[in-house]
């Protein structure tokens, strides 16, 4: 379906012959400004981001994903790829060029038997967690179920099942991409085995991912979780005793720590809203009632001010956080992996989090080890995974004028955790990836150089560069 707007040639510098043999041959839908829906589909989930491309092309198919990647690559467009629209930078648009979006290619298909799962391009967590739950599977994801399958994905992509089953891309088993040449390539182990490693945490720079194939796993549709609310005040205590529970835990307990504030929300106490807290969350990958004994306690290192522990449909906790994260709020997350979380490291953790610039700004702290660490340091392009903590400061707020102290605060936390780090982050927390090749090779350590050379096999014009950019090699 093609829209009726305002020719674009002008505002591009793109021929209009060459438009028009685009647009009769693409079988998705063309928004161009003006259009009705041209505003929604330029939307992304950072309010901070207001972009506007000069063509959206939402796909049907991976002929017309060959297609817009031809014609960008042969214009000289600015590209960019846009599937659950989540990434904190806001790469998924760009001023003047052309947007491949995915959001139309949603497919999910499950096969029970071998315990895999194909998602199209443009599916979200959501949408393949309703399908592999019908059959008592699922493919370790996200924890925001709008969150795109693509996008987590190709940075690494950490959840709630990542200690005992490994990051999104441990997972995956194969790709078909749609790489800088216009080619549709298959990606595995055994087909193209370069390209699939890279694909395996380098983003989109190597190209549009069309589908992806992961490896299924028995859990749920009921899980046990863990979910005491401290007050602010016990942190010091329960930090370092959440510190020493999870050193010697089974990677089925899957642990992180919150300092947030209580959701000014109906579903929690009045009396409660707006209060600094932190959560100890756990969820247990294995049976119920085995989770919820050992975990127990977690549960009882202070008085919780609110407890929401107990049994809870995967489905159900893949939801939990969606409320909380809408379309248009203000965010700006950095991350940094630690390395000693002392008790000096956990008095400045505790430090940050009471000068929070607002109730929805939070300040995570991931356990990892388990499951991601058994993967060998350049088994894929991913980088640290020996790194027993990762820290995220998510910087979220509502009012413009709070702009550069909110940003401020996240860097500001950043710098006042860096002794404790050997260095690294997560890169789907890369902020607006300012430090640009700095931050990427901290990220990517000994794996950036073969990343740079294998950008310059594949994409040697450097056609997929909104991103966090790998520039090719010569």
């Amino acid at each position: 379906m093609v829209s009726e707007a305002m020719p674009v040639s002008g505002r591009a510098g793109i021929d209009p012959e060459r438009m028009d043999a685009f647009v009769s041959g693409f079988r998705g839908t063309i928004f161009r400004p003006g259009d009705a829906g041209y505003d929604e589909a330029r939307t992304v989930r950072n309010g901070l981001i207001n972009r506007h491309p000069a063509l959206i092309a939402r796909c049907s198919g991976v002929a017309d994903v060959v297609d817009a990647v031809n014609f960008a690559r042969e214009l000289g467009l600015l590209l960019s790829i846009r599937g659950g629209a989540h990434n904190v930078a806001g790469n998924a648009v760009n001023d003047d060029g052309l947007v491949i979006d995915l959001s139309a290619m949603k497919g999910v298909y499950v096969d029970p038997v071998a315990k895999t799962v194909r998602a199209q391009g443009g599916a979200t967590w959501g949408d393949v967690d309703r399908e592999t739950q019908i059959h008592g599977l699922a493919a370790p994801g996200g924890v925001v179920s709008s969150t795109g399958v693509g996008g987590l994905t190709l940075l690494g992509g950490v959840g709630h099942l990542t200690r005992k089953y490994g990051l999104c891309i441990d997972n995956l088993l194969s790709v078909e991409i749609v790489t800088a040449d216009g080619q549709v390539r298959h990606a595995s182990e055994t087909e193209s085995p370069d390209l699939f490693w890279a694909v395996r945490g380098a983003g989109t720079n190597f190209g549009v991912v069309t589908s992806f194939e992961f490896r299924l796993h028995e859990v749920g549709p009921i899980v046990a979780l863990c979910a005491p609310f401290y007050a602010l005040a016990d942190a010091q205590s329960v930090l370092r005793a959440w510190r020493e529970f999870m050193s010697s835990a089974p990677d089925e307990i899957n642990s992180w720590a919150i300092f947030w504030s209580v959701p000014r929300n109906e579903h929690f106490p009045a009396e409660l809203q707006g209060q600094p807290i932190l959560i100890i969350a756990g969820v247990y990958s294995g049976a119920v009632d085995e989770g919820l004994e050992k975990m127990q306690p977690l549960r009882e290192i202070a008085a919780p001010l609110l407890d929401l522990s107990g049994p809870m449909p995967y489905t159900v906790l893949q939801t939990s956080f969606d409320p909380f994260f809408p379309v248009g709020q203000l965010i700006y997350w950095k991350s940094m992996y630690i390395d000693n979380l002392s008790d000096d490291a956990i008095d400045i953790l505790i430090e940050r989090a009471a000068s929070r610039p607002s109730e929805l700004t939070d300040l995570f702290v991931f356990r990892l080890g388990g499951a991601v660490s058994r993967v060998g340091a350049t088994d894929t392009a991913f980088g640290r995974r020996d790194a027993p903590y990762l820290m995220s400061a998510e910087s979220t707020w509502i009012d413009p004028n709070d702009n550069q102290r909110q940003i401020a605060w996240a860097r500001e936390t950043l710098a006042a955790i860096q002794a404790y780090s050997h260095g690294g982050l997560y890169l789907n927390f890369a902020g607006f990836g300012e430090e640009k090749e700095a931050l990427l090779r901290s990220a990517y350590g000994p794996n950036y150089d073969r990343l740079v050379e294998l950008k310059g096999q594949y994409d040697p014009g450097n056609l997929f560069r909104m991103n966090l950019n790998i520039k090719p090699g010569v």
